[in-house]
């Protein structure tokens, strides 16, 4: 079991590497995909993942990327190189595509009555935004000015929160943070996993300045990770209490010794939109 979670692990890592690195389209369609997998693995706990509102979900994830891919497209205008998608039409298009994509859950509630259940029409808009629109903020990172860089600090806050959060738990751990949906968490832990995802940024902020020239504020970055040793943290906590509530021990089983894609990716997803926003900020 170990050795199976060891090699996972290093082609997870393999993966990260060739996808990150490589940015623009390897990094967008990689995104795309893991976030269509995990749609498919949440929709499958809430029982629409071949019905018609998660295919609607599916549908929709495919046209919220296309909208991200036409914002950082570029073509000749007018013989200038120019946004193919003018910036100001961004967020009313994505805005219009989730007010559609509501419309259209609720047509298919009202024209099947009874075959579907509100909570199931519900279920398929939340996995869209939960899922596609929260992991899409890895390629959003990657795409800002500096984001080879910056884009490293979600994994980094996540899984450095994680082992930090763990190792001093196992070490100092005295009081429960959520005694019910995770016992073995304690708040001892939780302080240490921010902790150490706030040295990390640090660290990982002088590693690029003095072998990248990244130029960037150690300070900064050690307040980006610790915010998102916090968020990381939550979003760990939902996954499991989303599992503890349909009674599952993992998502799937895509990645050996790791479950699957909601498993792994369950506090990035929380992460990768507060760093995005977090690095504009800043």
């Amino acid at each position: 079991m170990f050795r199976t979670r060891l090699l996972s692990g290093i082609l997870l890592v393999i993966l990260a590497l060739i996808t990150l690195i490589s940015g623009g389209y390897v990094t967008f369609f990689v995104t795309a995909a893991i976030s269509l997998i995990g749609m498919y693995e949440l929709y499958r706990v809430f029982g629409i993942e071949k019905k018609a509102p998660g295919i609607c979900g599916y549908l929709f994830a495919i046209l919220y990327y296309g909208i991200l891919l036409l914002k950082n497209a570029k073509g000749m205008i007018h013989g200038v190189m120019q946004d193919v998608w003018p910036t100001e039409w961004e967020s009313d298009a994505i805005l219009l595509l989730f007010v559609v994509f509501l419309v259209v859950l609720l047509a298919i509630l009202v024209l099947s009555y009874p075959k579907y259940h509100a909570r199931e029409v519900m279920s398929a808009f939340f996995g869209l935004f939960y899922v596609a629109v929260m992991l899409s903020y890895i390629y959003q990172i990657r795409m800002l000015a500096g984001g080879a860089f910056t884009v490293w600090l979600v994994f980094v806050c996540s899984w450095g929160c994680d082992t930090c959060a763990y190792c001093v738990g196992i070490l100092f751990g005295r009081h429960k943070m959520a005694p019910v949906l995770s016992p073995k968490k304690s708040v001892e832990g939780g302080v240490g996993g921010i902790a150490g995802a706030a040295l990390i940024g640090c660290l990982y902020a002088l590693a690029i300045n003095h072998w990248g020239g990244a130029g960037v504020d150690v300070l900064r970055f050690a307040l980006i990770g610790a915010v998102g040793g916090v968020v990381s943290q939550i979003g760990d906590l939902a996954a499991s209490a989303i599992k503890r509530n349909y009674e599952i021990k993992d998502y799937g089983t895509l990645i050996p010794g790791h479950g699957g894609i909601m498993d792994r990716f369950d506090s990035v997803i929380f992460t990768a939109p507060i760093i995005y926003f977090l690095a504009v900020m800043l």
